[in-house]
């Protein structure tokens, strides 16, 4: 029996995503989501019984539309259409993983007990969680402001048997789905269907994932080079941390504390070096490593306060007996977050690259391009040019989303965050970290091979060990493409502890 995660008011974090997914965790609804659900919807229909005035989004049009008043008898046909209108996804289809951990989000901001939200709207939600029942999203079409309108949209239409789903590794129509577990459709009462479109769970699933795999390279970052900087037999002194408490950024400390950990008991660092100074790509990994830890570290604290917050419009306030009309769904908070993840992670990969350039350059006593008979063999020459390749991709990626903005809607959303531009461009910059590293090892691994028979620590040697189980050393050409992608799927495999996630 799988394990159950209950959604309350208790505070969220990175470790619980990353262990609601690793354990595959089912959802409930706490008693106290329940009642604070309840109690909101109780105090909306009461409201709109009795209260003729225009409520934004209640009983009026939507944005620009804003002024035309909407009767009763249409309140449920008005959030219908709503989320069929904003339906308007294009592009590739959002990962699976991503659509999960959206409805996750989603079910917790709206659990809160000031959206609205029909009690049985939201246990729904948790059945196609729980279940796998996962909704078809594309990745083009939020403007990252008025929430994630057509992404969240197309999350909701499965609610009304509308739109298709993901489900046991088919796409099929969501209707036959329901069918399929005796589901009636839901009819969305007032303001649901605003509170299911308003929101910003796309950009907040996809910040949240990458922030997870974030952790995880940064920390294989710190382990490759430092396999790299045996491989150029390079020198210990710059890890030293005497240097790092005089100018103390934290992620500067973490990089060169894990050097010199991975590095202990290592005859290659141990031995006398001719050359007094390596360069900056092995020299600087921990200020330059660490000031990716403290931004991936800044963009934790953001998600970690948008994953616990209400995110729709208008909300509810059941004490101060008010309907409050806002902005909580805009994403300049995610934008610039996102923006600064994409840009902390590109360095990543580029200094990465450097390392790689300099393994082959036949210097320190490693023969050209990392190969016997180099000439007759081009050995690692091609795969730095790939690894060039995607570390310029990276930096043309990074340039930041959230410095642009398109009015829509009449001029009435005359402002957007563009965050989940950013979110997409981010996951992919993310990828090609774990690509620009694969080649990053393979490199390196080729290169302490020729520093036999000295040993490196028994921790990176068994590391080796593992790895060229996977992917042999080269002893003269061969097709690297398969070594490339043979290294990506062994990093993606590799688990790190979830203590890990509290430093970058």
């Amino acid at each position: 029996m799988r394990e159950v995660h209950y959604i309350s008011t208790e505070t969220l974090t990175l470790e619980d995503l990353q262990e609601i997914i690793v354990n595959q965790k089912t959802l409930e609804l706490s008693e106290e989501a329940k009642v604070n659900v309840q109690k909101c919807r109780d105090y909306l229909d009461k409201k709109m019984a009795t209260h003729s005035e225009p409520i934004y989004g209640i009983n009026t049009g939507f944005g620009s539309l804003y002024s035309v008043k909407i009767s009763n008898e249409n309140l449920s046909k008005l959030q219908e259409n709503l989320v069929k209108s904003h339906a308007c996804g294009t592009g590739e289809e959002v990962p699976a993983e991503i659509v999960k951990m959206m409805l996750l989000l989603k079910i917790q901001s709206l659990s809160y007990g000031h959206s609205g939200i029909q009690l049985q709207t939201l246990n729904r939600l948790v059945d196609f969680y729980n279940n796998d029942v996962l909704p078809i999203i594309y990745t083009q079409g939020s403007l990252g402001a008025s929430g994630d309108l057509a992404p969240l949209a197309h999350l909701s239409l499965p609610l009304l048997g509308e739109g298709e789903v993901l489900f046991e590794g088919k796409k099929v129509a969501s209707a036959e789905v329901l069918k399929h577990f005796n589901w009636e459709p839901i009819v969305l009462q007032s303001k649901e269907g605003l509170a299911l479109l308003n929101g910003t769970q796309f950009m907040s699933a996809y910040g949240a994932h990458i922030l997870i795999k974030a952790y995880k390279y940064s920390y294989l970052a710190d382990l490759i080079g430092t396999i790299s900087l045996e491989g150029f037999d390079g020198r210990i002194e710059p890890f030293n941390e005497l240097i790092h408490f005089i100018r103390p950024h934290k992620g500067q400390i973490i990089t060169a504390q894990r050097v010199n950990e991975f590095l202990e008991g290592s005859e290659i660092i141990a031995q006398e070096k001719k050359h007094v100074q390596d360069p900056y790509s092995f020299r600087c990994m921990p200020q330059v490593h660490g000031a990716s830890k403290d931004a991936i570290d800044y963009v934790r604290k953001v998600f970690k306060t948008e994953i616990n917050s209400v995110t729709d419009n208008p909300n509810i306030f059941i004490e101060s007996d008010q309907i409050i009309s806002g902005g909580n769904f805009h994403g300049q908070p995610l934008a610039l977050a996102l923006d600064f993840m994409a840009i902390a992670l590109a360095e990543l990969g580029s200094i990465s690259e450097r390392r790689t350039y300099q393994l082959i350059s036949g210097l320190r006593n490693l023969p050209a391009f990392l190969v016997d008979n180099p000439g007759l063999n081009s050995g690692f020459m091609i795969p730095q040019y790939t690894a060039a390749s995607i570390a310029s991709q990276n930096k043309q990626l990074a340039t930041p989303s959230s410095v642009d903005s398109i009015v829509s809607s009449n001029g009435q959303e005359d402002h957007v965050s563009m965050g989940a531009n950013g979110a997409t461009k981010a996951l992919r910059v993310m990828d090609n970290l774990e690509r620009i590293l694969a080649i990053e090892l393979m490199n390196a691994s080729q290169a302490i091979a020729y520093r036999e028979p000295l040993k490196s620590s028994d921790f990176i040697e068994m590391f080796l060990s593992s790895y060229r189980e996977v992917v042999p050393l080269v002893k003269e050409d061969r097709i690297l493409h398969y070594d490339i992608e043979k290294t990506v799927s062994f990093l993606d495999s590799f688990q790190i502890e979830n203590d890990l996630l509290t430093m970058a």
